[in-house]
């Protein structure tokens, strides 16, 4: 979970959970679990920023060609002496650009509650002062948090492979502390698991292959739109946008 800077394409897929777990055994012979967690398994718990008249939302809604998001992201059991992860996340023509630099939760606290200056506290200050940027060029502040469970794999031949499986999607906006850990209102049915492969080429054959067997087709699926759909409109008003979209 250290890596700073990457790019990469991601495609979705929402998927039942009995297919997650079909797929996840028969992608077994050509990948490895995720080095992280215990068989590629652990809780992520973002918070998401955005600006008072939800230009970040808009935008994404939208599906602008360009678009990007601020995050504030701590992996499993978290504390203030936690490192989180500040994250700029950019799409591009479904090209996914994100860079990111870690530093404890209660200094990031600390920057983006007290508004001080913690750059010497950033693991990479160079990304540091681009978030920075992005998030007063849009008066960014936080808005929502995400959580969910994830499965992950890393091919074995394909270096640049990954897949992810991410169940149990919740979210909540009356309790913004990300060390308080998952809770909140269920976005995405928990029947159902938002499956992304992430690549920088394209998606091999053998794993073409699978995924036409169980029949799946791209589907998009904004974890941040969905919970802001969730906690301003509703769950209703979350479902009718899905279907739009």
């Amino acid at each position: 979970m250290a890596l700073e800077v990457f790019s990469r394409r991601e495609v979705k897929y929402l998927i039942p959970f009995e297919t997650y777990e079909a797929i996840a055994r028969e992608i077994a012979a050509h990948m490895r679990f995720d080095r992280f967690g215990t068989d590629g398994k652990y809780n992520i718990v973002s918070l998401y920023f955005d600006s008072e008249d939800g230009r970040i939302y808009t935008e994404t809604r939208n599906k602008l060609r360009f678009r990007q998001k601020l995050r504030l992201r701590v992996y499993d059991d978290a504390d203030l002496t936690s490192t989180a992860f500040l994250e700029v996340k950019q799409k591009y023509n479904n090209v996914v650009n994100k860079r990111r630099t870690g530093l404890p939760l209660h200094a990031a606290y600390d920057y983006i509650y007290g508004g001080r200056d913690v750059v010497e506290a950033a693991t990479n200050p160079q990304i540091f002062r681009e978030a920075d940027h992005f998030k007063g060029l849009y008066n960014l502040a936080p808005q929502v948090v995400v959580s969910y469970d994830r499965q992950a794999f890393h091919g074995i031949r394909e270096d640049d492979l990954r897949v992810t499986f991410d169940y149990n999607l919740r979210c909540r906006s009356d309790d913004l502390n990300i060390e308080d850990g998952p809770h909140g209102t269920h976005f995405i049915d928990p029947g159902l698991v938002v499956m992304e492969v992430k690549m920088s080429s394209s998606i091999p054959l053998w794993l073409t292959e699978i995924l036409s067997a169980h029949g799946l087709r791209k589907e998009g699926v904004s974890k941040f739109c969905t919970s802001i759909d969730v906690e301003t409109k509703g769950i209703e008003h979350a479902v009718n946008e899905k279907r739009k979209g």
